[in-house]
């Protein structure tokens, strides 16, 4: 029997899912987590054969005895895996130290971690990203803004999400920047005029897709954080050709196997000088986890399948027994509290009953980027999501 250890089994609400697979398909699944045994949903406890509870999970040395005592206890651990990217450093580390193979290992970290260090695989995918500097001091900052034109965009070249990322537009923004920011390693970049289309996938150990979807964010995810405005995006019903060919070229330059992953893209609004014309394909980061929030249960929702059942399989065969149903357009709407909204909570549901899958209230550790309220809905044309979307949308409000 394989041995795999599943670290934070219990965070995102939904990953109890991909251990009672696991489970399903013959591995022993070993949970290690900082919350309470008793607090540990009945599916969950279902799912894993032992829990090791640690003070915190951000306790290296906590962890590390937790995955020698499974060592001791069953053996060599095949797996190792939280399937999220706060602890992909962590995760690869372990790799290394208990000569677990299936992973990143810190010698892959830098590529697929620092954004700095994606551009070149990009390149070797033969695909153009923004150009970028990485901050030092005022003087170099100020010299490549001038260079590349205001606005400019600032963000941790190591981190999570849209958090401490900002637009500059000019000089005075950048010293406020500047006077301000954390010790962090900030990169820069050429504001890239673009919506976010991804390239999310299931891949085997030959780099091989089992399962494809994408998600276009038609709003910059910087500015629904930093604004606190609504939230919205989509996966597609039908992949593009060219965002499928763009991910499969980046699947194949940074190496990637046995994995679940989110791959970003800009596509271009309007021509932009040095990186190609409206509708070009940039690279922007890679995510070697699954989409964030709920979009786990969407992609089931547009394809009619079970993307926990397919990873589980992923790794106990290396091959996928779950069928792929018809496909849909799967929307999410994230709303705002304190807002005028002029259809309801329940105007909402009764309008879209018959479209609705998912709906509640948004953890708040997620809600800076997703809002506080959330509608999730299937449809099968575009005009049917796009006047959903106008409906979440539609305030007193100015």
């Amino acid at each position: 029997m394989k041995n795999f250890v599943f670290i934070s089994p219990n965070f995102p609400l939904t990953y109890w899912k991909f251990c009672a697979e696991l489970k399903k398909n013959g591995m022993r699944v070993l949970g290690i987590g900082d919350s309470p045994y008793e607090d540990l949903i009945p599916d969950l406890k279902e799912a894993l054969d032992e829990y090791y509870k640690v003070s915190s999970l951000e306790n290296y040395e906590e962890v590390f005895r937790a995955v020698a005592f499974f060592t001791f206890k069953y053996g060599k651990i095949d797996w190792l895996e939280s399937n999220n990217e706060y602890w992909l450093m962590q995760d690869a580390r372990l790799r290394t130290e208990f000569h677990i193979t299936t992973g990143p290992s810190l010698a892959d970290i830098d590529k697929i971690k620092f954004k700095s260090a994606m551009k070149k695989y990009y390149a070797k995918a033969g695909l153009p990203t923004a150009r970028y500097h990485l901050v030092e001091g005022m003087e170099d900052a100020l010299a490549f803004a001038h260079q590349v034109g205001y606005p400019v965009v600032v963000k941790p070249d190591n981190g999570v999400g849209a958090n401490h990322t900002y637009k500059l537009k000019c000089d005075e923004d950048l010293q406020f920047f500047m006077d301000n920011k954390d010790d962090a390693q900030y990169i820069m970049e050429e504001f890239v005029n673009a919506h976010i289309q991804t390239y999310d996938a299931i891949v085997d150990s030959r780099g091989e897709p089992l399962f494809e979807s994408g998600n276009v964010t038609p709003m910059s995810l910087m500015d629904v954080v930093n604004d606190c405005t609504d939230s919205r995006y989509y996966l597609v019903k039908d992949l593009p050709d060219a965002i499928r060919d763009a991910g499969l070229r980046t699947v194949k330059a940074f190496g990637v196997r046995s994995r679940f992953i989110h791959l970003e893209f800009f596509v271009l609004n309007e021509d932009q000088a040095g990186l190609g014309k409206k509708g070009d394909i940039l690279g922007l980061e890679v995510n070697m986890r699954p989409a964030g929030g709920y979009t786990p249960e969407m992609y089931n929702y547009s394809q009619e399948t079970d993307v926990y059942k397919i990873w589980a399989d992923m790794v106990a065969f290396d091959r996928n027994t779950k069928p792929i149903g018809n496909h849909h357009y799967c929307a999410f709407y994230g709303r705002r509290d304190g807002r005028r909204y002029k259809l309801d909570d329940y105007e909402i549901m009764m309008k879209y009953k018959d479209h609705m899958k998912m709906w509640g209230r948004i953890p708040d550790a997620l809600s800076g980027a997703m809002a506080n309220q959330m509608y999730v809905g299937n449809f099968d044309t575009e005009e049917e999501m796009q006047n959903f979307f106008s409906d979440m949308a539609a305030t007193y409000e100015g």
